[in-house]
């Protein structure tokens, strides 16, 4: 299947990124043999910059450039943090309304990169705003109680640390449902057996950003994947999520003005 592409102009393009695709070859996944800067390249038929990246196992919008000179711009967009990210994951538990997560991350190790890594290295500052959208309390003993609850939470990481969002809500004794590496195997078990949820339930959904070349405003959205979004539909959520723009594109005034289409209501 050809990848979905949200927004296209002579300078960017963005597509709908499935969980599961990495972004680009990496040495931590070796065996993996699909990328979807290659795919895109061939899909398009010229090259594309990345300029970002969603771990493999998020699905959701990924921005890419068309040239180099704009993805230089995009690129100091990003380090500079002049891009508003949004995401949409469920969690364990119900979280506050809304909050912030203001707890320093130390970098991540892995066998790969050991000889390349400080071993010292003092935590970077890292900083999560999220709200609390819909929540539910479900007839199953998955851990000590009688019943297990769970929440839709719509998150805007301020800073880009490797794993931010899954670290910070397991930080918040929250973690993220199908989340192997931070979350809670019994949580994540019972997902797989009621639900049929194989996944990771993170997805970016939202990008803000001026545009890097005639400096406009521009809102890119991403649809939810579509076992993602039954998720939602059998968690009785669908009233807590809104349609995208019909075109999959949020660069125009029409959007710009529904740019919470994707978002939370």
């Amino acid at each position: 299947m050809p990848l979905v592409i949200v927004y296209r102009d002579d300078h960017l393009i963005a597509i709908h990124k499935p969980a599961g695709l990495l972004v680009h070859r990496s040495s931590i996944d070796r065996h993996e043999t699909r990328f979807a800067m290659q795919l895109l390249r061939d899909q398009i038929g010229q090259p594309v910059y990345p300029v970002h990246r969603l771990d493999k196992p998020t699905s959701g919008v990924l921005l890419f450039a068309l040239n180099p000179e704009a993805a230089r711009l995009l690129g100091a967009l990003f380090a500079g943090a002049a891009v508003a990210k949004t995401y949409l994951a469920v969690v364990r538990g119900v979280p506050s309304r809304s909050g912030i997560i203001d707890s320093p991350l130390r970098e991540e190790r892995n066998r790969y990169d050991d000889q390349r890594t400080a071993l010292e290295k003092a935590p970077q500052s890292a900083v999560t705003r999220f709200q609390t959208r819909a929540t539910v309390e479900l007839p199953f003993a998955v851990g000590p109680y009688p019943t297990s609850r769970y929440a839709l939470v719509e998150v805007q990481p301020q800073t880009g640390r490797r794993h931010q969002i899954r670290r910070h809500f397991k930080h918040l004794c929250h973690p993220l449902i199908g989340d192997t590496k931070y979350g809670e195997g019994r949580h994540n078990r019972f997902f797989r057996d009621h639900f049929g949820c194989q996944r990771l339930l993170l997805a970016a959904v939202e990008l803000q950003l001026n545009h890097p070349v005639n400096g406009m405003p521009l809102v890119i959205t991403s649809p939810l994947e579509e076992n993602f979004r039954e998720l939602v539909t059998a968690l009785g959520w669908d009233g807590a999520v809104a349609s995208p723009c019909r075109d999959g594109v949020a660069a125009s005034e029409r959007c710009l003005d529904n740019r919470r289409d994707f978002s939370i209501l």
